[in-house]
């Protein structure tokens, strides 16, 4: 079979089989099933391309699937938290580099000293932190910036890290120096240091240490971290007990009713070691304190804080 029609200004008469037009439709259908097919699968490659590169979906114009959202802000949240942890810790190194601080000034500063030093100035240092930055960051430069804050909260906490360690030293060290009052509870100071008329025969003679006067009981304790090296009996100074402090300080504690710790015990600054009494030569319940270094007897006001007491 086959088809004619009239082209063309001249009437020339064209035919055309039908075979012909079968073979001429079914390729332009094939072209544009071809062509459909082709978009679908751009479509799918480049869905899959976000998916699996989302870098290169936001390289093409910022365009970002949920799954690629919703692992981003999760990475967000996995920095803020980490950040967040590094932000308590240092607050935590913070406070406990401020107890240091007070108990170190507690044990260095006498009492009556302390009410001079315990004013507060008004902060006048600059932040830690460098400012924040202004403008609305991209998501990029806001992970980075995520990233330099905990690096700089990173540095920052292992500064005060160290500085804690370094208090923490000194600390340890001057617990170990006989800077503390040998006594707890009500006492007044009857006799202090040098020549005096003696209590017994009212000549001259030379006092070498203070005399702290409590009632029978009161708790006697170490001035300082050291060992007991005696812990017994003597005539003058009845029950007696001495320990040895580091740079080599020795505080002796004469005259008391009851020893509560031994020979070679290990002792902490504050422990109870003896009760106040009146054994050997003594006029009345009270404590007899001494303090030598290098076996040389020290006045023991130059290092003890009575304050006003």
């Amino acid at each position: 079979m086959q088809l004619m029609w009239v082209s063309g200004p001249t009437g020339q008469v064209r035919t055309i089989s039908v075979t012909a037009r079968k073979v001429l439709l079914g390729s332009v259908a094939l072209a544009v099933t071809l062509v459909a097919t082709g978009f679908l699968l751009y479509l799918v490659g480049f869905k899959i391309a976000i998916e699996v590169r989302p870098e290169l979906a936001r390289s093409l114009g910022g365009v970002t699937t949920e799954a690629e959202q919703a692992r981003m802000e999760s990475v967000y949240r996995e920095r803020l938290t980490k950040l967040q942890g590094m932000l308590d810790a240092t607050a935590q190194d913070i406070r406990q580099l401020q107890q240091l601080k007070n108990r170190f000034m507690e044990i260095a500063t006498p009492a009556s000293m302390r009410e001079k030093a315990g004013g507060k100035e008004d902060g006048k240092g600059g932040p830690l932190l460098p400012e924040s930055r202004t403008g609305a960051p991209s998501r990029e430069s806001l992970a980075h910036a995520i990233d330099e804050a905990t690096e700089e909260f990173s540095q920052l906490n292992n500064v005060v890290g160290q500085m804690r360690k370094d208090w923490g030293k000194q600390l340890a060290w001057l617990e170990t120096l006989p800077t503390g009052l040998p006594i707890s509870g009500d006492f007044h100071v009857s006799s202090g240091f040098g020549m005096r008329n003696d209590p017994f025969t009212g000549m001259l003679a030379r006092h070498e240490g203070l005399d702290f006067t409590a009632a029978t009981g009161t708790a006697i304790i170490a001035a300082a971290d050291g060992v007991v090296t005696r812990s017994g009996w003597e005539d003058t100074y009845g029950n007696i007990i001495e320990i040895t402090h580091a740079e080599g300080f020795m505080t002796r504690y004469a005259h008391i009713s009851k020893r509560h710790v031994a020979e070679g015990a290990t002792v902490k600054r504050g422990q109870r070691i003896a009760d106040v009494g009146s054994t050997g030569r003594s006029t009345g319940p009270h404590l007899h304190y001494e303090v030598f270094r290098h076996g040389r007897v020290l006045n023991p006001v130059h290092v003890v804080p009575l304050g006003q007491s």
